[in-house]
Formats: structure tokens, sequence, C-alpha cells
């Protein structure tokens, strides 16, 4: 990390910008969408505080007014990006009833859904994880355990009550985050499929990852059941 970053950071009233949640001032928001912007397109480093001030339309004064730092603002954008995603798998898992499969379907696409409407803001965590300071990083890092153990709890419960097959629980629903996580990087609007098309297709490949024993209760299942 160069010496300006450094100066930067020490700045910067901890914690200043992941305190602030989307909506709270219609200037903040633009800025923190034009940052998103900037940022997906020409990385943290690429990005000086005057290219988002110009992007978001303010000066550069009013981004350290509200977030302190370049690097706060990464911050918040990461932060309330993991907190969207957390909860709204959480509030899915809720829903989903009892039957693994069911459960397993409504994570899954959740979380397909969240990185298809999310694309530039899974890509900034996913690059840009390193630009933060480890304090920052371990505050992200442990937001994406607790999104992990949600895919853990529920593949190890469908082995133990015989509806999953897989000898690797563990190992199974890393591979379905990752590849869940990973449709940030090649879906488009434009594309061939919708954003449910592509979790039931998703949710689909993760029932065949933990080994499901299908019935006649879940072959008819072909609906994005995550939403």
């Amino acid at each position: 990390m160069g010496t300006a970053g450094k100066d930067e950071r020490a700045r910067t009233p901890a914690g200043r910008g992941n305190a602030l949640s989307a909506g709270d001032d219609p200037a903040a928001e633009a800025i923190i969408m034009a940052a998103v912007d900037v940022m997906a397109r020409h990385g943290y480093h690429g990005t000086s505080v005057r290219d988002l001030a110009e992007a978001a339309g303010v000066s550069p004064g009013l981004i350290y007014h509200y977030f302190g730092s370049k690097h706060d603002l990464l911050l918040t954008i990461l932060d309330r990006g993991m907190d969207r995603l957390v909860e709204s798998t959480e509030e899915a898992l809720f829903h989903a009833g009892d039957d693994p499969a069911d459960r397993l379907c409504a994570i899954v696409g959740q979380h397909v859904l969240a990185h298809t409407r999310f694309r530039r803001e899974s890509l900034l965590g996913n690059t840009e994880l390193r630009s933060l300071t480890e304090q920052a990083r371990r505050l992200i890092v442990s937001k994406r355990d607790t999104q992990q153990r949600m895919f853990d709890r529920v593949v190890r419960d469908g082995v133990v009550r015989g509806a999953f097959g897989t000898p690797h629980p563990k190992e199974a629903a890393r591979m379905i985050v990752t590849a869940c996580t990973a449709v940030a990087t090649w879906f488009w609007e434009s594309g061939p499929m919708s954003p449910d098309e592509v979790a039931a297709v998703y949710q689909r490949m993760a029932l065949d990852t933990v080994g499901h024993r299908h019935d006649a209760r879940s072959a008819a299942r072909g609906t994005v059941t995550g939403r």
C-alpha cells in the first residue's frame, strides 16, 4: 500500500463509511453508485477521489464529509452488499419450509439472484477485498463466513436426513457458493437467460452436486424457490 493510501486512512474516522446505510442521503447514495461504477471499471487504486466526485457530480470535499476517505467508501460498498446478501438469504431460508431440497434451492436461488442484480458490487467484493485494511477485511470476511455457514448447515442437514448422498458435504457446500458467486463474472442483462432462468439452472446443479435423492415431488420442482 502506497504512502498516499496510508495518509488517506490516517485521517479517516473509524467506521465512518461503514456506518452509512443506503438511502440516508441522496448525495451519499449518488456517491456510492458512482463509486461502484467507476471502481468496477478502473479498480480501487485506479480511481481517485476526484474521479469519484466528477462521476457523482459532487465536490471531493463532500465525499470526505460523508465517508472520510476513499477506503471507507469502498468498505461501505462491500459491507452493505454483504449485509444485503446475508439478510435476503436468511429470509429465503426462513420461508423455505422443512424439505432439505427446498431449503437448498431457496438459498441457491437467492444467492444467484443477488449476484445477477448486483454484479458490479460482487466484482468489487472479489477483486478489491485486498485493498481494505486488515481490520476492515476481517469484517467483510466474517460476513462471508456467515453466508457460507448457512449453506454448510443446509447441506449437512440434508445428508444427516438422508436427502443428500454426498460424502463431502462441506466441500459440496463450498463448491456451490463459489459457483453461484461466479455468476457475476459472466452474467449480462442482455444475455440469453434471465436471472430467474440462471437461478433455476443453478438450483438443479446444486441438487446434483449434493447427490440429491430425487423423488416424484422433487422431480416436479422446476421453478426458482429462493426468491
